[in-house]
């Protein structure tokens, strides 16, 4: 359409949005589907962060706010990030958006010019590459495989920067694989970093508190101090606390980036929502303990939809140390045919007659930059996992 902006042709829409409503609408036409695309937990919000966001509407609090966030979310923040983090920030270093996901855009609008690079491991979370490109920036995939647990090297950070590279986007724990860097593998990344003072780095920390085993959570500033003053933390509420519809995320960094967030966000937001602003502040600041039971819920599902998709024949599934994803491997299935002929080319036609035949609904891994491959979402019923893996392992069986 002529009167459409050229921007839309470097973009795509979210590929993890369309297989949710995919699958919503086959439900709504009577099919029985089960949904393993979207990342959401399952959980309802904790009932005191509700009652946090009823005693706001009831003491009126439905008017503007700053900008960027509350003061009293703002300083919740800052207690987080030195409780659990030990990392120091002051308010005017922190910003407050509508999702994580707007305050990594923020960041890249308020600093990508055009020729900017910006490395991203591949796999990685559709919306990164479609928000560097917005924002006239040159994404920069880096292929971590199987081979290393789906974790980038030192040797390949360091051949991917170059005099153009302007932010370095990392996600540990992983969408889409779940994949979490040791304190000795981000200790190495972080080396690479302090030999190229241009890198600014992007960490993107929402899956944080979802790490299960011994596994320990690290991030770049907490790692390496001489990284602070070119580090955006970023972070949010909705994945550990199950707010994914209230839309709060954060960041904390240098003060001129933060002041550079919020006016991005003054011209196109301004304000997130005024009372999930101050559900955030209830879910900061109050009780932790459901975390470590959501925790050990998320961990179990893991391991029992490991277990099922290793038993499928031509899936290979590593085991991830965080978030609620995994990864398989479809190498085993590519070249065989459904038995009503559908060549199984690639991991989009593989999850396409997944659907069409079985009803299970994932991601094909070529939305996340790497292929053969797909993307499930275990944040839901064990009943429902199982089943999606039972029919999953036949749709296997039955290619020839």
């Amino acid at each position: 359409m002529p009167f459409l902006s050229d921007t839309l042709s470097r973009v795509k829409p979210s590929p993890t949005i369309a297989v949710t409503t995919k699958a919503l609408q086959l439900k709504a036409e009577g099919k029985d589907v089960i949904g393993l695309g979207a990342g959401e937990p399952d959980f309802d919000t904790p009932q005191n962060i509700k009652d946090a966001a009823i005693r706001a509407i009831g003491a009126g609090k439905t008017k503007y706010t700053a900008v960027d966030g509350i003061p009293e979310l703002k300083a919740a923040i800052c207690a987080k990030f030195l409780r659990e983090n030990g990392l120091t920030y002051t308010p005017a270093q922190i910003t407050v958006g509508t999702g994580g996901k707007q305050t990594l855009y923020n960041a890249l609008m308020a600093t990508c010019n055009p020729g900017d690079e910006v490395i991203i491991p591949a796999p990685y979370w559709v919306s990164y590459p479609d928000m560097v490109l917005l924002a006239g920036g040159t994404p920069v995939p880096v292929v971590a495989g199987i081979e290393t647990q789906f974790k980038l090297t030192p040797a390949q950070l360091e051949a991917a920067i170059t005099p153009k590279t302007k932010w370095f986007i990392f996600n540990s724990p992983s969408n889409p694989t779940g994949a979490g860097y040791t304190r000795a593998e981000l200790r190495a990344l972080c080396d690479v970093l302090l030999r190229h003072p241009q890198v600014w780095i992007m960490s993107d920390d929402m899956y944080e508190h979802l790490v299960f085993g011994d596994f320990e959570f690290t991030t770049p500033a907490q790692i390496e101090p001489a990284l602070y003053d070119r580090t955006l933390t970023c972070n949010g509420v909705s994945k550990s606390y199950a707010m994914t519809g209230w839309r709060i995320g954060y960041a904390a960094g240098p003060v001129a980036l933060i002041k550079a967030m919020g006016t991005i966000q003054s011209q196109s937001t301004s304000n997130p929502c005024s009372v999930s602003q101050y559900a955030a502040v209830e879910a900061l600041n109050g009780p932790q303990d459901f975390l470590a039971l959501n925790r050990k819920v998320f961990e179990r599902r893991r391991d029992l939809v490991v277990s099922m998709l290793n038993d499928c024949p031509g899936i290979i599934c590593p085991t991830p140390e965080g978030a609620f994803y995994v990864y398989p491997d479809i190498s085993g299935c590519i070249g065989k045919s459904t038995p009503n002929g559908t060549l199984i080319s690639n991991d989009e036609v593989f999850v396409s007659a997944l659907l069409e035949d079985t009803g299970v609904a994932v991601v094909f891994g070529a939305a996340f930059g790497l292929s053969p491959n797909f993307r499930v979402s275990y944040a839901t019923a064990d009943e429902a996992l199982a089943e999606a893996c039972k029919r999953i392992k036949g749709f296997c069986e039955s290619l020839k």
